[in-house]
């Protein structure tokens, strides 16, 4: 018993560590949050970001605008018309072709930084300015850290800069600064209104972020596509406004981006999922220009031998073109995927952590897993929805790393720490009672905590008759294995009926019933057992006889009372669990009587009391009940009433 007070005596040490240490983990993650390390939202956050596009298109598929159409530089084209980059008439015939249709905007990602010749880059040039007011082309900037440009803008690109700029403390440290312009020659520069087409991958590869704009010398610049979606929205270039720390203003639509200006592109698939139509298609007429009417039109290239491919959360090999039309497309939808503030994300881990700290508290290792799961799944799934239904972008890394560092400690902590409960309660309680009742034990440990406890319970006291005599006369051998036997077959009934055994002395039998384990038909169980004890014994005494061993007799007395029970006894050197208290006595005193009125059971009135009615139903079974006497009992003012009870073979089952 040393090793159960041992334990219960460490217990609360324990629960001060079950509770601090699912907090600290909690303060950790809140601290992550708001660092936000760059090598986990560089790579398990943003790879979630991916599996929550590819399972928000299973769910709800976003729509697929019909206003874009791409003409694709593709392996056809380059079968039919030479090998990339094409002559720039041939360049001008297609862009020819497509405003016949009359578009309403044109964007060509395509980079001019040198001259072809003069004749080529003028019937280039001579097609740009006729459309002018609805063509964009890509303009190349070179960036590299450290590296600025500080001389003066040229004058061709100086009128494309963004001119409000608002907050712009907020861009102090804004990162992307180009240090050189790679402009087209003339005729091409002055007839052009330029869109950069600067992209920076994510540490996996993947391009998740746009750059709305770029910074060259003092001034800021409009990418590819936002020029795209300019022209076709008809808003003039001086109703573009940067906004520091929230995103951009083009006439009133607000181009959500983060912390570092960038616009989180809004996939919308794989690769062809926006119209594509093949550029030799266009040139050789198969595709009439009506079919770009109205609508924005990129032009760029396809083919994997132009080497302008993106990977993507859908897909490795996006041509860079559709890239910019997603753009296009996300800002005319207004279809973002706006970031949540850092206070939601913050305010999502500390809720997760403490709600499951206190939760876990509460419960057992196999319960804690289920609430575990449930929690994963539960934050899985409102950020999944937000994501879906709603295009904010939550982090889902660190709310998932809480509950799975907090899961794993609580319920490898729960898990050792109910082993080793349930293996001291066994240890315990093993020898005392029922497999039944130690499983219940186990199951509510705090049943079987040490100290003593009041509670009315049925003691039944069992004791062999004329034991002394029979010990004199056989060997001490067979005296102990008659006796092992009689036990044996007595403690497997008391178990029968879930009776705690409490010990044996000498050749006596104590048990009782309603402890550990609350029991309200406690006295009822107890009777059932010496009924069924007495009949076994007839059976015993049978299977002597027939063998020619000494035969075994015994006396029962129960009594029902209030009694204090526990572990009792000397801390960390010899502990039992029993119980203690006048109704004890009584119930041993009953016992004795059973020689003087030569009865097998007596019980007291105050057990009687518990049973009347289940014996006027015949409950107990066959059994008759009649009154034996009023005695003084040793130790008690008031006389006392006993009955016998006596059955016919116990038939019932358990």
């Amino acid at each position: 018993m040393h090793a159960a007070v041992e334990f219960f005596g460490l217990a609360r040490e324990r629960g001060r560590v079950a509770v601090l240490v699912p907090l600290l983990i909690t303060f950790i993650f809140v601290v992550l949050t708001i660092i936000n390390p760059a090598f986990i939202d560089g790579y398990l956050e943003n790879l979630l970001v991916d599996y929550r596009f590819k399972i928000r298109n299973l769910i709800s598929p976003p729509d697929v605008p019909d206003n874009i159409i791409i003409v694709a530089i593709d392996e056809k084209s380059l079968s039919e018309y030479g090998r990339w980059p094409w002559n720039r008439k041939l360049q001008a015939e297609l862009l020819g072709r497509i405003f016949s249709g009359s578009p309403k905007a044109v964007a060509v990602d395509v980079f001019y930084p040198e001259s072809e010749s003069r004749g080529s880059d003028s019937a280039l040039a001579e097609v740009i300015s006729k459309h002018k007011d609805r063509i964009v082309i890509a303009l190349g900037f070179e960036i590299e850290e450290g590296k600025r440009f500080d001389g003066e803008i040229e004058d061709v690109l100086y009128e494309h800069a963004i001119p409000g700029i608002e907050n712009l403390k907020y861009l102090d440290e804004f990162k992307f600064h180009a240090y050189r312009a790679l402009l087209p020659p003339e005729p091409i520069a002055g007839s052009a209104i330029f869109g950069h087409v600067y992209s920076l991958p994510d540490r996996d590869g993947k391009l998740r972020l746009e750059n709305p704009y770029i910074k060259y010398g003092d001034e800021y610049f409009p990418s590819l596509a936002l020029q795209a979606a300019r022209i076709y929205l008809d808003i003039p270039q001086d109703r573009i406004r940067i906004i520091g720390g929230a995103g951009i203003d083009l006439d009133g639509r607000l181009i959500p981006a983060d912390e570092t200006g960038r616009l989180h592109i809004n996939y919308l698939g794989r690769e062809g999922t926006i119209s594509h139509e093949s550029a030799a298609d266009v040139l050789s007429g198969r595709i009439s220009g009506e079919a770009f009417r109205d609508r924005i039109v990129f032009v760029g290239t396809s083919a994997i031998a132009t080497y302008d491919i993106k990977i993507t959360p859908f897909s490795a090999n996006m041509p860079g073109v559709e890239k910019n039309a997603t753009v296009v497309s996300n800002i005319i939808s207004g279809d973002f995927i706006r970031r949540a503030p850092l206070f939601a994300d913050i305010i999502i881990v500390l809720v997760t952590g403490i709600s499951l700290s206190l939760l876990s508290r509460r419960l057992g290792a196999l319960h804690s897993i289920f609430v575990f799961i449930s929690f994963v799944l539960f934050i899985f799934i409102m950020n999944q929805f937000l994501f879906t239904y709603k295009g904010i972008r939550m982090n889902l890394v660190y709310p998932l790393l809480t509950v799975i560092s907090e899961g794993t400690f609580v319920i490898s902590h729960r898990y050792f720490i109910e082993e080793r409960k349930a293996r001291d309660i066994r240890k315990m309680f093993s020898s005392y009672v029922s497999p039944k009742i130690v499983e219940e034990l186990i199951n509510n440990p705090g049943k079987a905590g040490l100290g003593g406890d009041r509670k009315t319970v049925t003691v039944l006291f069992s004791d062999i008759m004329g034991f002394t005599g029979i010990s004199e006369r056989i060997a001490p051998e067979k005296v102990v294995e008659l006796l092992n036997e009689y036990f044996t077959e007595m403690t497997d009934i008391i178990f029968k009926w879930e009776g705690t055994l409490d010990k044996f002395v000498g050749d006596e039998i104590m048990a009782f019933w309603g402890a550990p384990v609350d029991q309200p038909d406690h006295a009822e169980r107890a009777v059932r057992c010496a009924l069924d004890m007495i009949n076994r014994l007839s059976e015993l005494q049978e299977k002597w006889r027939n063998r020619g061993s000494e035969v075994l007799d015994c006396g029962i007395g129960i009594n029902t009372g209030e009694v204090l029970v526990g572990n009792i006894g000397a801390a960390g050197k010899k502990m039992d669990y029993t119980l203690i208290g006048d109704h004890v006595n009584t119930a041993a005193r009953v016992e004795k009587l059973t020689r003087q009125y030569n009865a097998k059971i007596l019980i007291t009135e105050y057990t009687r009391t518990c049973i009347d009615n289940l014996v006027e139903k015949g409950a107990p079974g066959h059994i008759e009940m009649k009154f034996i006497d009023t005695v003084k009992v040793r130790g008690k003012e008031k006389d006392m009433n006993i009955y016998e009870i006596r059955g016919l073979r116990h038939k019932e089952e358990m």
